[in-house]
């Protein structure tokens, strides 16, 4: 399993994840009626470009399911029991179809389990940025992770 084990991770523990994804429009456009999001911001090129932007973004949950995804690999893949849930999830700058993404994980907070002592809890922040290092997602995720088996 590539995924760490609660006692594995120290607070401060940084990632840099080595997937980059390019978001194509069709991702943002089947992402999009997949959820039944039918916002012209994320599929409407004639619409958008009467707006500030010019053209459609990113579906924010899209980007939102980009930083975790990208993360998995390197953190929780097989040793996750749950996601307990996302906070202050932000969208500081949009995300246009043709951008690359490159995420980041911290580690936040490590705390024991009050009624599942087989395991613990981590605190993630995730970041994403652009190609241009500029940063375009961030939220925090608790997970529910396993312990080392004994």
């Amino acid at each position: 399993m590539p995924g760490l084990y609660f006692e594995e991770f120290t607070v401060g523990q940084k990632f840099q994840h080595a997937i980059r994804r390019t978001i194509l429009d069709a991702d943002n456009v089947w992402f999009s009626a997949l959820t039944h999001n039918p916002a012209p911001l994320h599929i409407d090129a004639e619409y958008m470009k009467g707006t500030e932007f010019g053209r459609p973004i990113i579906n924010s949950c899209l980007t939102l399911a980009f930083m975790v995804g990208i993360s998995v690999g390197d953190t929780t893949l097989g040793t996750t029991v749950a996601n307990l849930g996302w906070d202050e999830v932000r969208f500081p700058k949009p995300l246009f179809p043709g951008d690359t993404i490159h995420i980041e994980t911290e580690v936040l907070e490590l705390r024991d389990s009050k009624s599942r002592p087989d395991n613990g809890i981590v605190v993630f922040a995730h970041r994403a940025f652009n190609q241009n290092d500029e940063l375009v997602g961030e939220c925090k995720r608790s997970a529910l992770m396993l312990r080392v088996p004994k």
